[in-house]
């Protein structure tokens, strides 16, 4: 049963700051894996494909009529779906994205910043029965937005096929091509490319553990968005909520995974009472019991505060990768939200509107890394680049001030590269 405690007694910056024990066994695993297809290209995954997968193809590629049939076969209403979802996807990432600016400083000194895409990005989604058409859509719609060249999707197939739910949702993104490889091996193949696969700049998306490893480790052959934990929910809630409705929403994150986190935080004890015994109600009647049991037993958590005012401190303190604002005026408390993934305000708003259908992306930062970083968006699959621009009048007139402060941190070419066109230089 979820455990009832009080806010002082527990350490509360820790609550969703699962500590990443070192596994050399995997670490050395996942290495070799890279190396071999850094060595082997598409050999090593014919190799890994049928040692995992079972299944060894002459190609990787998804043809056209392979995706054609898989949306023949794929639910009329859950393309209908997907689309809506594609569409307020696209909206909310339109806005996200950045211009290049371009500043006169002075007569004859002009300073901007341009925007160019990402040419080539590879999107990693799970397969087999962990299928997840909305992953693809959360991934492949902002790169498409931001402008990028090329988009690719490689995931694992089961019984030599990809869920038609997954290519359906390509499809509607607008994809380039699919690939049936999942893994480590996948991975090793974007970031260093193969016979078959491109090799691409940026990779995102979900995985297991050996994905995760994987891109932690070709990070620098290719950028990557981050290294995702386990789900997390954290919900602040007033004494007038929905006990079966709070109940229902950290099941919500908790049937995930056995490491999920589900934690609600209010003021008020006869509501913390009524929560428990409504989350052991419901558990009973998932289809996922067996992990929603383990998460709400390990992980699980109900902290009392004095008011909602420390019930905000405890969310900003755990940094949560969901945040629930379950009051009756919400807005009134988001701008005292500092550290948070998604945020989803008001008694109408589950987090699971956000990993479907609102819009707002929702591969999001977990294990407190909401503390510095942000949702997957536009601005992941963009470079910034800098310019600068200086007529010779100009250089001449601030000349003199460069090289006094190049010549501060002893470099005295630098100071010399700049009077050496204005006639000035020692040399």
């Amino acid at each position: 049963m979820i455990r009832i405690v009080n806010s002082r007694d527990i350490d509360l910056d820790r609550l969703h700051n699962f500590t990443q024990q070192d596994d050399s066994e995997l670490t050395e695993l996942v290495a070799a894996i890279i190396k071999d297809v850094k060595e082997k290209g598409d050999q090593a995954l014919r190799e890994y494909s049928q040692r995992f997968d079972g299944f060894s193809p002459d190609s990787f590629l998804v043809s056209s009529q392979e995706i054609e049939q898989a949306i023949a076969e794929t639910d009329p209403d859950l393309i209908r779906v997907l689309e809506a979802a594609a569409a307020n996807i696209e909206a909310f990432h339109a806005s996200q994205v950045q211009r290049g600016f371009l500043i006169e400083r002075r007569d004859g000194v002009i300073t901007g910043q341009k925007i160019t895409p990402i040419a080539k990005a590879g999107l990693y989604i799970p397969g087999g029965t962990a299928a997840y058409p909305s992953s693809v859509l959360m991934n492949a719609i902002p790169a498409k937005i931001a402008g990028c060249e090329q988009i690719i999707i490689t995931t694992p197939p089961s019984g030599g096929k990809i869920n038609p739910a997954i290519l359906a949702a390509a499809k509607i993104a607008g994809v380039d091509r699919i690939f049936k490889i999942g893994g480590a091996q996948a991975i090793a193949a974007m970031a260093y490319g193969t016979e078959s696969i491109p090799q691409v700049d940026k990779i995102t998306g979900p995985g297991n553990r050996y994905v995760a490893e994987a891109k932690k480790q070709v990070y620098g052959q290719a950028s990557i968005d981050m290294i995702a934990g386990p789900s997390e929910i954290l919900i602040i809630a007033d004494g007038v909520s929905d006990p079966s409705h709070l109940a229902a929403d950290l099941l919500s994150q908790a049937e995930h995974d056995t490491d999920a986190s589900a934690i609600l935080v209010t003021d008020d004890p006869a509501l913390a009472e009524a929560v428990a015994e409504e989350i052991e109600r419901q558990i009973v009647r998932l289809a996922r019991f067996e992990i929603a049991r383990r998460s709400i037993d390990d992980h699980g958590l109900i902290i009392l505060t004095s008011d909602i005012e420390e019930a905000i401190e405890v969310a900003n303190r755990a940094a949560p990768e969901h945040l629930e604002i379950c009051t009756d005026s919400p807005f009134d408390y988001l701008q005292q939200i500092r550290n948070a993934g998604s945020i989803f305000l008001g008694r109408n708003c589950p987090e699971a509107v956000g990993d479907y259908f609102a819009g707002p992306n929702h591969t999001l930062p977990t294990g407190g890394t909401a503390r510095f970083s942000s949702p997957l968006s536009v601005n992941d699959f963009i470079k910034v680049t800098q310019f600068s621009y200086y007529s010779e009048a100009a250089l001449a007139d601030e000349a003199e001030a460069i090289a006094v402060f190049a010549r501060a941190e002893g470099l005295d070419a630098h100071a010399e590269s700049v009077l050496i066109r204005t006639g000035k230089n020692r040399c």
